[in-house]
């Protein structure tokens, strides 16, 4: 059978198991069997497809409709223009995520702490974009440290990036400082995990849930962010869309300025940022 005719069945059958965007996603890993570039497929829509490509279509869309997510299954995320290696160890990098990104490039800085690094999307991004600074990611799970220091590595700023085991704070100098701390912690609350999608199974809980009310994570980072920020230096983190107010309060709370609630593409809350005052440093 050709690509095409098998790409009409593996769209009704993504569609019936209830996958988001059966389309785009047929295509996707029809593309990954054939081990060509996405955007290249329609090319070779009319190629008659091997044994062996047709079984790992056969099995990579199994494993979709069983609601993998795609990253796992190409091994790859794009994220603010670059392609970061994905697995279950770590979060898979969100576009949502990318206005976290936007506002932290707002201003400019030398330094970053990433806390909570996963994948390094965060953190390599910034570095990214931002030639002249050098940054830090911490993150409690080895297994993610690895997967952020082989994307360091494959994105051209391992030269500028460390990346240390440890929770939060716990993995930095204390005489450390820096002029952005950014955080994507884990904000969901566990009363909220069972109306999560499906796909979030395959995801690490810990990336995503403090098991509590959603704001451990931040309780932590505002209260120790003022001992590692240099004069005037910028905190920065994703928030859940009903969480503006309880984590401004923190930021409030523990000696922050300036705090500003940022909206993402669909109008929601999405980033919370502020300033450290004197008196914190």
């Amino acid at each position: 059978m050709t690509g095409q005719q098998l790409l009409v069945g593996a769209m009704a059958r993504l569609k019936a198991a209830g996958v988001d965007d059966p389309a785009r996603d047929a295509r996707r890993l029809l593309a990954q069997a054939l081990q060509i570039a996405p955007g290249r497929l329609t090319l070779h829509l009319a190629d008659p497809m091997t044994e062996a490509q047709t079984q790992l279509f056969e099995q990579l869309l199994t494993r979709r409709a069983a609601h993998e997510p795609v990253s796992h299954l190409v091994g790859s995320r794009a994220f603010y223009g670059l392609d970061f290696a994905v697995t279950p160890d770590v979060l898979d990098p969100r576009p949502e995520t990318e206005i976290l990104i936007e506002q932290c490039l707002a201003q400019e800085f030398s330094s970053v702490l990433d806390l909570g690094t996963g994948s390094g999307c965060i953190l390599i991004a910034l570095l990214a974009n931002a030639p002249h600074a050098r940054g830090t990611g911490t993150d409690q799970s080895a297994a993610a440290l690895r997967i952020a220091a082989q994307n360091a590595e494959a994105l051209g700023v391992a030269d500028r990036a460390v990346f240390e085991h440890g929770d939060w704070f716990g993995a930095v100098e204390p005489e450390a400082r820096f002029d952005l701390i950014v955080s994507n912690p884990p904000y969901i609350a566990a009363k909220e995990m069972s109306d999560l999608s499906p796909e979030l199974s395959y995801e690490p809980r810990p990336a995503l849930t403090d098991e509590a009310d959603g704001l451990t994570a931040y309780r932590v980072i505002t209260q120790g962010a003022g001992a590692h920020l240099t004069p005037r230096g910028r905190l920065a983190g994703e928030i859940g869309p009903t969480q503006a107010d309880a984590v401004s309060d923190l930021f409030r709370t523990n000696g922050f300025s300036e705090i500003a609630v940022h909206t993402d593409l669909d109008g929601r809350d999405r980033v919370v940022t502020g300033v450290s005052s004197p008196q914190m440093v």
